[in-house]
């Protein structure tokens, strides 16, 4: 760790070795990933009234007895219904040295399912946010949105990635990067990061996203490739280039642009600034060094966006700017990159659903 930046797949492997990282059962191997490491939920979740932050000085389970409903048994699987608000202990528990922080983010097909899923710790002000130097265990809060979900102790719904020191890439480093490597594809809009906008150009089908549809039957978040899209989606369609958000709908998009994460980098997709519309984008905000590289396999990979309307309809048109990607370096470039070697679910994607849809 005597180089600033994201921690590699190596790294992680090195502080679970120190006992910096640990997971009871123990950590999978399979969870460690490019710049980040998955977490596994526990065997119980507990229904809250209400989502909560946990305060200074104060323990997760201390505050889950005041706003503990009930308990649910994951054991043999359980449901967390549409519109509830559960607390789930994780597998994973921390000792973090001083010199190191994590964040926390919602995976990949976590987002695309609508499920808010976000890291509590104690003493927590902050969801996603772990301290430099705290030790303690982790919960994930999870919030069906769209879907009610089926799950089982060990699923790993949210990841955590570990930084040292200053990591963020200024705006001029980004700036020569894209000139040398190219970031993304066409004109880059470098300000706080990388802007993307979105793709509503459609093709011969006029097709250019999903909307969720309100009354579905349950998800089981174990079966891949098993669900008929159109029983929980509805398509999007349009030839003007130009579609109307709906207040509360959640949508699946996608960017204009092709990104690329070069192997040395890491990336985190952030809203844009609020006063652009009334809409949110993207609930899972991670892309790992590799994607989009082409030498991985991921020439052409754009970033789906998960888009959330909030109080007034709101008319979202082609190529406007929905979001950023903030850059990181990573402390040093990770053994294994995204899509190249390992179970990379959406390298070289365009418009696509999480991967539990045929």
């Amino acid at each position: 760790m005597n180089n600033p930046g994201v921690l590699p797949s190596q790294a992680l492997a090195d502080m679970i070795a120190r006992g910096e990282i640990i997971g009871t059962p123990a950590i999978d191997a399979a969870q460690i990933q490019p710049a980040s490491l998955d977490l596994r939920l526990g065997t119980v979740a507990y229904r809250v009234r209400a989502s909560f932050l946990t305060g200074h000085g104060a323990r997760v389970s201390e505050r889950l007895s005041e706003f503990e409903m009930h308990r649910v048994d994951l054991t043999n699987g359980a449901v967390l219904e549409k519109g509830c608000v559960y607390v789930v202990p994780l597998m994973e528990s921390l000792a973090l040295p001083d010199g190191v922080q994590a964040v926390a983010n919602a995976k990949s097909s976590t987002g695309r399912l609508d499920l808010l899923t976000r890291t509590i710790t104690d003493g927590g002000t902050e969801f996603d946010r772990v301290p430099a130097g705290y030790t303690g265990p982790l919960y994930a809060e999870i919030c069906p949105r769209s879907f009610s979900v089926l799950v089982r102790p060990g699923m790993r719904l949210n990841q955590i990635r570990f930084r040292a020191g200053q990591a963020v890439i200024s705006d001029a480093d980004l700036a020569v990067m894209h000139a040398e490597q190219g970031l993304v594809s066409g004109e880059a809009v470098i300000s706080e990061g990388l802007g993307f906008s979105v793709d509503l150009s459609a093709g011969e089908t006029g097709l250019v996203g999903y909307r969720a549809k309100p009354h579905t039957g349950v998800i089981d978040l174990d079966l891949i490739g098993h669900y008929d899209p159109a029983e929980y989606w509805e398509p999007i369609h349009t030839h003007d280039e130009r579609i109307i958000l709906d207040p509360g709908a959640f949508y699946i998009l996608v960017s204009r642009e092709a990104v690329h994460i070069p192997p040395d980098c890491a990336a985190e997709m952030a809203p844009y600034l609020a006063m652009v519309g009334e809409f949110r984008v993207h609930y899972a905000g991670f892309f790992d060094p590799g994607f989009g590289h082409d030498p991985a396999g991921g020439a052409g990979s754009r970033g789906v966006l998960e888009v959330r309307c909030h109080e007034a309809p709101f008319v979202l048109e082609h190529g406007q700017i929905v979001g950023r990607l903030v850059y990181e370096r990573m402390s040093e470039v990770p053994k294994q990159l995204y899509g190249a070697d390992i179970a990379s679910n959406y390298q070289g994607q365009g418009l696509k659903l999480s991967k539990h849809f045929k």
